[in-house]
């Protein structure tokens, strides 16, 4: 796929701009392309499992500025959610809209790109990712997912990996305050082994949680506690679409465990794949998982097709909404998870 082609993922914050510009009905644009006209377009277009070549570094400079250009493009999002409602441009019922916009952003751009750029070895791509995370409320994650999720992944003790039977609701209560109280056990052992409080200031997540509260603070001096409130509203839209995918890539898969007590290494089968196209480009081909998880520094423009890798009945989008919708997504996702093992008992 070729890297401009990634410019498609500009679609949203394009929508998002013109639907907090607008007002009125068009606050739920942004949200309308992904959860309406992109599943339909998927079901036209269902991906291909080809890997390319390497890149030539014109192609790798290119997409990391995609990136980077994103960065700037969701802060402004926050910002721009923060004037209309100060100046009162959007009201009422418009509001809850707005905010679905910017929360679409907050997940599909700033958490996953943060979550792009936080693998990334270069202090600057990691201090971006912090930016964006702060941009979301959502600072801790780049702690839990480095550090726990991806040590954890597909077992019991990870809270962002779904269990079979479990709705998308009660793994929202299980993985957010899960995730953050894992980052915090990460960051206070780290600590601990250096002989400082969890309370120190070299505890990213304390400093994070700090952080974001400062700029809740500024935030309602600046636009009014409302605005604030919005900003706060958005965010955790944002959470939720992000563990909503967290329940989508996992679901139901699991590590063997062996008479020592050690799980067995994280292959492609731990995770659920889409090459859906259109997913593809939107996400910064987080829905090849799989790979990702093989080799969490691996660039998205990098990340390959793995046969052993379970493919998702639907696309991203498709899935989210049907787990929105418990009984629908288990009609669909259980004859997979049946077809699945089914298939690796028989490799034995």
């Amino acid at each position: 796929m070729p890297v401009a082609a990634y410019l498609f993922a500009y679609l949203v914050p394009l929508l998002g701009f013109l639907s907090l510009a607008w007002g009125g009905p068009w606050v739920l644009l942004a949200p309308a392309f992904v959860f309406v006209l992109v599943p339909i377009l998927e079901r036209h277009l269902p991906g291909t499992t080809q890997n390319r070549a390497a890149r030539g570094p014109l192609e790798r400079r290119l997409g990391d500025l995609l990136l980077y250009g994103l960065a700037l493009v969701q802060v402004g999002m926050v910002v721009a959610l923060l004037w209309v409602v100060k100046t009162g441009h959007i009201e009422g019922w418009a509001l809850l809209g707005a905010v679905g916009t910017v929360g679409l952003s907050c997940g599909a751009l700033g958490i996953n790109v943060a979550h792009e750029l936080g693998h990334r070895s270069r202090r600057f791509e990691q201090n971006l990712a912090r930016v964006l995370l702060g941009s979301t409320l959502y600072a801790h994650f780049i702690v839990e997912h480095n550090r726990g999720h991806h040590a954890r992944v597909a077992t019991p003790e990870d809270p962002a990996s779904a269990r079979r039977g479990e709705t998308v609701y009660g793994f929202w209560l299980r993985s957010v305050p899960g995730g953050f109280a894992s980052a915090w056990d990460i960051e206070a052992s780290r600590l601990r082994r250096q002989g400082r409080s969890a309370l120190s200031l070299r505890n990213e997540v304390l400093v994070g949680l700090i952080v974001q509260v400062a700029l809740v603070a500024l935030a309602a001096a600046w636009a009014g506690p409302l605005a604030a409130l919005c900003w706060m509203a958005a965010s955790v839209t944002g959470w939720l679409l992000l563990e909503t995918v967290n329940y989508i890539e996992h679901y139901g898969l699991s590590r063997a465990r062996g008479d020592d007590g050690r799980y067995e290494r994280v292959r492609p089968a731990h995770s659920w794949n889409s090459n859906r196209t259109l997913g593809r480009l939107l996400l910064f081909d987080l829905t090849r998982h799989a790979d990702h998880h093989a080799h969490p520094s691996r660039p998205y423009l990098d990340l390959r097709h793995f046969d052993e890798a379970p493919e998702l009945p639907a696309g991203y989008p498709t899935s989210i909404l049907l787990a929105l919708v418990p009984p629908l997504w288990f009609a669909v996702m259980h004859p997979a998870l049946g077809r699945l093992q089914e298939a690796e008992a028989g490799s034995l």
